[in-house]
């Protein structure tokens, strides 16, 4: 099975059964909310997710590989840990840096800001 495919189920199934085997012992993760280096830091943020959210969703739109880089865009939706559990969604893309078959940098940019995605948690209906 080659990379694209490995991240394509990946998204299928986040944040359960992940292949870690496809990052770098020292890849560099960062987005708006975490900027941080190492597998294991990257397995904590993902089991964090994992714990503190429900109905966590990742839906790909598009994915695509130039050269050493391959570029997703998606759709990522959850339920926070509130009392009224408000519904949040993020769309953006990610940039994945490749070296030796393997993803060394992992920037995830968001098609809002940090701001807009907290204030998603208080709109009540």
């Amino acid at each position: 099975m080659n990379l694209i495919d490995i991240i394509k189920e990946d998204y299928q199934k986040f944040p359960e059964d992940q292949t870690y085997a496809i990052y770098a012992e020292n890849v560099h993760f960062k987005d708006p909310v975490y900027d941080f280096y190492g597998l294991k830091k990257y397995q904590e943020m993902i089991a964090f997710l994992r714990k503190w959210f429900s109905n966590l969703n990742l839906e790909l739109h598009e994915i695509n590989q130039i050269e050493n880089q391959i570029n997703t865009r998606w759709t990522m939706s959850w339920n926070s840990p509130l009392p009224w559990k408000p519904f949040i969604s993020v769309s953006g893309r990610s940039e994945l840096k490749l070296k030796d078959d393997l993803i060394v940098g992992h920037y995830d940019y968001w098609d809002c800001s940090f701001f807009d995605m907290i204030k998603q948690h208080f709109i009540f209906k």
